[in-house]
């Protein structure tokens, strides 16, 4: 369990599980920088992060920029959106008669990833909704505006034990200040960090010798 002074930012699992070293750089070295498809990620959130804007229809409330916070993972953030069903097994809300089931909606400016780093996220902001409103929950939704697809995401055992383990090993690196060594991939010049991180120089201190003298040495 971890301390509300110590908690991390939750949006930094899914950069952590993407590149150990993007986050490190990011969030312990205060390194960051805006490139096209971050400013388009930002635009997505603005227009869903309204915490002000509630709709209610028949059997159903939307509730955008939720803080939520996991003294088990150590991590707190804000959900893109949440959706409160109407159901017998739900919880009780505020100013609202009978129970209610929350579902989660995370989105994102792409499409459906290989990995699960999207699926973390989602995971991590279920734990923080289970332990804030006292309630287990067995799937959330990912939004991916490139595709305009709307992807169910099962919140398995084994989702759950990587999701905690993956936030253990952030606290970890925060508390060391520990920055991984670079590992350059194809998709390394789409980083926005791109420029301060120089994977191809920095991936072997070898490499950087023969930047700077030419040779091999």
């Amino acid at each position: 369990m971890y301390v509300e002074d110590d908690y991390l930012m939750l949006s930094g699992i899914q950069h952590f599980l993407f590149c150990k070293r993007q986050w490190a750089l990011i969030h312990i070295e205060q390194i960051w920088s805006e490139n096209i498809y971050t400013s388009q990620g930002q635009i997505i959130h603005q227009k869903v992060d309204q915490p002000f804007i509630k709709e209610k229809r028949r059997g159903l409330i939307l509730s955008r920029a939720m803080d939520v916070s996991s003294c088990q993972l150590g991590l707190s953030g804000t959900l893109d959106l949440i959706e409160f069903h109407k159901a017998e097994e739900g919880v009780e809300l505020e100013n609202r008669s009978g129970k209610w089931q929350p579902v989660i909606v995370e989105y994102k400016r792409g499409k459906k990833k290989k990995y699960a780093y999207d699926e973390v996220q989602l995971m991590a902001q279920g734990i923080c909704i289970e332990e804030n409103l006292s309630i287990k929950l067995d799937y959330g939704y990912l939004y991916y505006q490139q595709t305009d697809t709307r992807e169910r995401v099962d919140f398995t055992q084994d989702l759950r034990n990587l999701t905690i383990k993956s936030a253990q090993e952030m606290h970890d690196y925060y508390r060391r200040k520990y920055i991984p060594p670079a590992e350059y991939f194809k998709n390394c010049r789409l980083c926005s960090i791109y420029e301060e991180c120089r994977p191809r120089l920095t991936k072997k201190s070898k490499n950087i010798q023969r930047y700077i003298y030419g040779a091999e040495l």
